[in-house]
């Protein structure tokens, strides 16, 4: 079976802006494409991570982008897994170039979140949430995660403050990332001031609501070298659902992104201290902490310290960098977009195009997004910068 690697990246500006999502997504197209020939040259399917039709009141999204990608009669798929739905586009893309059904495969994810304003974000993302159990009773997004921070404070011996370096490391990221929607520093103070969203989690423990498109480009080894382009390999995969209520969950085990990492790890051949780099869905800083132990970098209990340098960390850490694009904290979570997002920070940083913030000698990464509240759905990638031949 073919290697699947990926061999072009773009993405529009991330934020609030006055673009529809089609826009945004043909800007997303036009970088990825810049240097190549036209997408219905290269690619024969077409998958689209986008979260809610509520935002534009618009639905046949795999039909709408691969018209605007000047796609005709191709196989196009609106994927939906809340804000893992652009890991899942490129999960099926993967597996489309893998099994040798297509040779190239455009995957894809938009989001124009602020067209329904604050009150339109909350109530399209509580759609995530079980409508029985937890929908009606006016859980947000934020709520349902400070429930896992309260916890996982408890059983720990992190501190508020703990989480808002984590918060503090990824805006020192996003200041050298050009792709990033705060592309700013902050120190630790103003995440502690900034105001309470649902304690222990404040305004700046928190990802932004921004719209924004990626996409990137499937497609074989031996296409990519015909090309002339840099590309990395995908050479491992996994994805897990765990229960969607919080309620009937561990709130500090993240079963689901442990099954999807692992998985990811087997199919790639690596355990996770092989890892270089890896991007882990902080929609809250929490999550950084939950998911670095869930992915293996580190001991139960230990995941807070990501934030710190791998010299200080607890034995048992393995020598990772978490989240160099500034993450979703600071990079942006336009949420189909989001996993794609993923994908081109591991290509750049693998292909030596990352700028001021390139980890030296990266060539492993892993990508972990996640949908609903934490491992409601958890999709895993591992990307290498080396391909087998």
């Amino acid at each position: 079976m073919p290697t699947p690697v990926i061999a072009a990246v773009g993405a529009s500006p991330i934020g609030r802006t006055d673009l529809p999502g089609r826009d945004l997504f043909s800007v997303a197209v036009e970088e990825a494409f810049r240097d190549l020939p036209d997408p219905a040259d290269l690619a024969e399917a077409v998958y689209v991570g986008n979260q809610s039709e509520s935002y534009e009141h618009q639905i046949m999204h795999g039909t709408l982008m691969a018209e605007w990608a000047g796609l005709r009669m191709v196989p196009a798929e609106r994927v939906e897994g809340c804000a893992a739905a652009g890991a899942l586009a490129l999960r099926h893309a993967v597996k489309d170039v893998r099994n040798g059904e297509h040779e190239g495969v455009l995957a894809c994810g938009v989001e124009k979140m602020t067209a329904g304003g604050t009150g339109g974000a909350t109530d399209a993302l509580s759609a995530a949430f079980d409508r029985a159990l937890e929908q009606r009773s006016g859980v947000t997004a934020p709520s349902q995660y400070a429930l896992l921070a309260q916890r996982y404070l408890h059983e720990t011996n992190a501190t508020e403050r703990d989480l808002a370096e984590i918060a503090v490391k990824n805006h020192h990221n996003a200041a050298a990332n050009p792709r990033a929607q705060f592309p700013k520093e902050i120190d630790v103070e103003t995440v502690l001031d900034s105001s309470p969203v649902a304690p222990p989690l404040k305004l700046y423990d928190c990802a932004p609501v921004g719209d924004g498109a990626a996409a990137v480009l499937v497609t074989t080894a031996e296409r990519a070298r015909d090309l002339d382009v840099p590309f990395v390999a995908v050479p491992g995969s996994g994805a897990a659902a765990n229960n969607i209520a919080v309620a009937e969950r561990n709130m500090t085990e993240i079963e689901g992104a442990e099954v999807a990492a692992q998985t990811a790890y087997e199919e790639a051949g690596i355990d996770a201290a092989d890892v270089d780099i890896a991007e882990v869905h902080d929609a809250f800083t929490v999550s950084e902490a939950l998911l670095s132990e869930a992915a293996g970098f580190a001991p139960r209990g230990k995941g807070f310290q990501s934030y710190l340098p791998s010299e200080d960390r607890a034995d048992g850490w393995t020598d990772v960098q978490l989240s160099t694009s500034g993450g979703l904290k600071a990079r942006g979570h336009p949420i189909g977009a989001t996993g794609l997002l993923q994908a081109i920070e591991a290509y750049e940083q693998l292909t030596g195009t990352a700028g001021e913030r390139a980890v030296e000698g990266a060539d492993t990464a892993l990508l972990l997004n996640e949908g609903g509240v934490a491992d409601a759905v958890t999709v895993a990638h591992v990307l290498t910068a080396e391909v087998a031949r």
